[in-house]
């Protein structure tokens, strides 16, 4: 049986527990997810060194799964827009039993391997294009034939799974095993497993925008600012990098339809925005590299 269905030895009674200790029993259980995911790192850094260079090229992020590992996938995917700029267009996912099942299960959806296949396959997959493949167990039929037709069309894929040997890491080019064991209620890889798998994607893409120049220091210099909250955090960012008054940056984010990098760049080498964004064009988007011009 794999580690993910297997129940746990630790809370055979956990029906009886009283609230205290069964939140105890749920909270202390998900530390075993980051160490999961600490222990997995050198295999987190080699994807995301193999995969970098791919999307500086042009390639696209695809993310494919079923159930919790699907949804996670949808999540990072779309949150990639409004964070980094990152266009949807680049950044996909599939999930087993289409888009409405990103609300509502569609039972059965994941054991066809062959929908698996021919969804990957619609999205035209080219060999610069990462296809991170998501499933707990790791053997997913539907998450498995979606990595045979990706690696077919020459893609990097990423196999992401919870249990040692699992076929979905070992048959991708970058295998990642987060090792995070038995459930606190059974086989419900919705907990840790799901929180490992939450915490890989946020550290893969996270690292992947940075190696793409969408940071200054720590700071969040490519936001799309669609809404009010962003919009001050694009001025309070502006201001943090710049040392500006407020007047000051909003006035010249204004100039700049609110894109923090190129307000930062004009600030401090006191040009013009439209001698900034020319600065970091050359510079392949890098405030640092902008500066130093």
């Amino acid at each position: 049986m794999l580690k993910t269905e297997t129940p746990s030895t630790r809370h055979a009674e956990l029906d009886l527990y009283p609230t205290v200790q069964l939140v105890a029993a749920l909270v202390d259980d998900q530390f075993w997810a980051v160490e999961a995911v600490r222990l997995a790192s050198p295999h987190i850094t080699a994807a995301i060194t193999a995969a970098l260079p791919r999307i500086a090229a042009g390639g696209r992020l695809l993310y494919v799964g079923a159930g919790t590992s699907g949804r996670l996938g949808v999540l990072d995917s779309v949150e990639l827009h409004p964070t980094f700029s990152w266009p949807p267009e680049r950044a996909v996912a599939i999930l087993a039993g289409g888009a409405g099942a990103m609300f509502a299960a569609v039972e059965g959806a994941e054991d066809d391997v062959d929908q698996g296949a021919a969804e990957l396959l619609a999205l035209l997959p080219q060999p610069n294009d990462v296809v991170f493949l998501l499933a707990a167990s790791g053997a997913t039929p539907y998450v498995l034939g979606a990595l045979r037709a990706a690696r077919g069309a020459g893609a990097l894929t990423v196999g992401i799974a919870n249990n040692a040997g699992a076929p979905v890491a070992m048959q991708a080019d970058c295998g990642i095993v987060l090792d995070t064991g038995t459930e606190v209620i059974s086989g419900s890889t919705r907990l840790k497993a799901g929180t490992a798998q939450k915490i890989t994607l946020n550290t893969i893409s996270s690292a992947l925008m940075v190696g793409l120049h969408k940071t200054y220091g720590n700071l969040m210099v490519d936001l799309k600012p669609t809404n009010a909250k962003l919009i001050l955090r694009a001025v309070k960012l502006t201001m943090h990098a710049t040392g500006a008054e407020e007047a000051q940056a909003r006035s010249v984010l204004e100039q700049c339809q609110f894109h923090v990098k190129v307000a930062i760049v004009a600030l401090l080498k006191k040009i013009t925005t439209d001698q900034a964004q020319a600065l970091l064009a050359g510079a392949g988007g890098s405030v640092r590299s902008a500066l130093a011009a």
